[in-house]
């Protein structure tokens, strides 16, 4: 075992630092004009299905993606302040899994636009909004977790304190079954959120060594293994 490793380790932490964010705003930015409440957006996909399927599945890659970036930042503010960094994360994190969660039962009403109508899917989604589910309760943590996460990253002297207000704000963005981008809330906290951690990802990505031969070679085999899974799971 290596002292001193952390996952997702310098590279995989640098490159979800900057990738995380910038799918986030890219998926809100795409969904940009349509209103944000769930019936404008089936109505959006209705007429657009391509466009609201790239804006819905950037942003969900993003929010995968930021998982990793939360861990990497836990670990950057853990070295001085572990309590912060693992209520930050563990807060987070719960609330990142709401949103994945939420993104399942948005592809779900999609479908429904697609095979049934944008009327009968309209009906479904309105009648089981409220539908209680496992995440309901815990979906106020990510309120609460990126706040939590900008403190301890402050206090730490990972971010600034401008970056850190920047990382709170997105606190700020719209949580929710089929919840557009609400402007100009929803603009703010992902941009300001770019603002906190693309350029602390871009440090980390070159802050230190670059990969080896056996590392890339590593890599490249993960790509292709996953690459052959999907073939030969496309039908799954």
């Amino acid at each position: 075992m290596r002292d001193g490793y952390t996952f997702p380790g310098r590279w995989m932490g640098g490159t979800a630092l900057v990738a995380g964010p910038l799918l986030v705003l890219a998926g809100a930015l795409l969904r940009v004009r349509y209103h944000f409440f769930f019936p404008q957006q089936l109505a959006a996909y209705a007429d657009h299905p391509r466009l609201m399927t790239a804006a819905y599945s950037l942003f969900e890659a993003g929010t995968v993606v930021l998982a990793a970036a939360v861990l990497a930042l836990a670990g950057l503010i853990g070295r001085s302040r572990p309590m912060w960094a693992a209520w930050g994360a563990t807060l987070t994190l719960l609330g990142l899994f709401t949103r994945t969660f939420h993104g399942g039962i948005d592809h779900l009403a999609f479908q429904l636009v697609r095979v049934q109508g944008l009327e009968p899917a309209t009906t479904a989604v309105a009648d089981s909004y409220t539908a209680w589910h496992l995440f309901r309760s815990p979906a106020l943590a990510i309120l609460a977790g990126w706040v939590v996460l900008a403190v301890g990253a402050y206090r730490a002297g990972v971010l600034r304190l401008p970056r850190a207000v920047a990382l709170a704000l997105m606190a700020a963005l719209p949580l929710g079954t089929l919840k557009g981008t609400e402007v100009p809330q929803s603009l703010i906290a992902a941009g300001a959120l770019c603002v906190a951690l693309v350029p602390l990802g871009v440090t980390m990505l070159r802050d230190g060594p670059r990969p080896g031969r056996r590392a890339l070679l590593g890599a490249g085999a993960v790509v292709a293994g996953l690459l052959v899974l999907r073939l030969l799971g496309a039908d799954g």
